[in-house]
């Protein structure tokens, strides 16, 4: 599966018989899935399968889908009002003798109140369905295209996200491999402090002053540090090139990589591994704000 972004936008439009249809949808950031869904008076029935079809294509994401369906003409038709018509005749009849028997004309017929009513014209119930079909296939075909733009994203930020991965393992390896991190300079420096300290200070117990400068050197060890973030690494990189809804979980990978970069921060004892600690922060930042885009 591909990454995808949770930004994107779709429009489809189309006519069924004398029915014209168009569905817009669009896509933004959300912690979760949301779909707001506008339906015009009379289509309500599709909303549970709206929801449905739009729940299998995303799973993060706020959504805003609105549908909108006009009729291209008008028609009208004319209906008569027989039980209006019958009590017309019969006070005809009532008035035989009274009245001018002339035969009613039409024209006189339209004058009566009531006689004929003109209402717009009904579609038949396979133009109704064969309307809704329709729709139906224009919300996949959206939803399609919805899908296309947002792995389109995807596959940018996937490009942009390794490029920070890389930087991040770059950045590591510079720690790694910075010669303050060598036996033979952290044991010059230890040296060096408890001489520091044991000059003009006779007093203090050279032995213990060892034992305490060897357990500082314990702690200001990046070994875990380092390892930690070569697995994590590993795991960005990972999901990143499998796909699928990966932004919960390298939001997560950003956060631990953040953590391994301010462990380091606080070890470090030389400006080089802290210049490039500092860097690495700056750029995990880069990749979890990134991050926050992906589904």
């Amino acid at each position: 599966m591909a990454l995808q972004s949770m930004t994107g936008f779709a429009r489809r439009e189309g006519t069924s018989g004398r029915w014209r249809w168009a569905w817009e949808l669009r896509s933004v950031n959300g912690k979760g899935f949301d779909l707001r869904l506008r339906l015009p008076p009379g289509l309500e029935r599709m909303e549970a399968e709206v929801r449905r079809l739009a729940g299998e294509s995303f799973s993060r994401g706020n959504v805003q889908a609105s549908l909108s369906v006009t009729a291209d003409e008008n028609r009208f038709e004319a209906v008569l009002n027989r039980e209006a018509l019958a009590a017309v005749l019969a006070m005809r009849e009532q008035l035989d003798g009274v009245i001018d028997p002339a035969p009613l004309k039409l024209d006189t017929l339209l004058l009566v109140r009531g006689i004929v009513e003109f209402r717009e014209g009904e579609d038949s119930e396979e133009a109704l369905a064969t309307r809704d079909a329709d729709i139906a296939a224009g919300l996949l075909a959206a939803l399609s295209d919805l899908r296309a733009m947002r792995e389109q994203e995807g596959a940018a930020l996937a490009r942009i996200l390794l490029d920070h991965v890389a930087t991040i393992e770059g950045l590591t390896r510079t720690i790694e491999i910075d010669p303050s991190r060598s036996p033979q300079e952290i044991a010059a420096r230890l040296v060096a402090q408890v001489a520091l300290l044991m000059d003009g200070m006779a007093a203090l117990d050279r032995d213990r002053l060892h034992a305490e400068a060897a357990l500082l050197a314990t702690k200001a060890d990046l070994r875990e540090e380092i390892d930690r973030l070569k697995a994590h690494i590993a795991a960005a990189r990972d999901l990143l090139v499998k796909g699928g809804p990966a932004g919960r979980r390298l939001d997560f990978l950003a956060q631990e990589f953040n953590r391994e970069s301010n462990t380091i921060c606080s070890k470090s004892n030389t400006s080089a591994v802290t210049a490039a600690g500092i860097e690495l922060k700056v750029v995990i930042d880069q990749f979890r704000e990134q991050v926050q885009n992906l589904e």
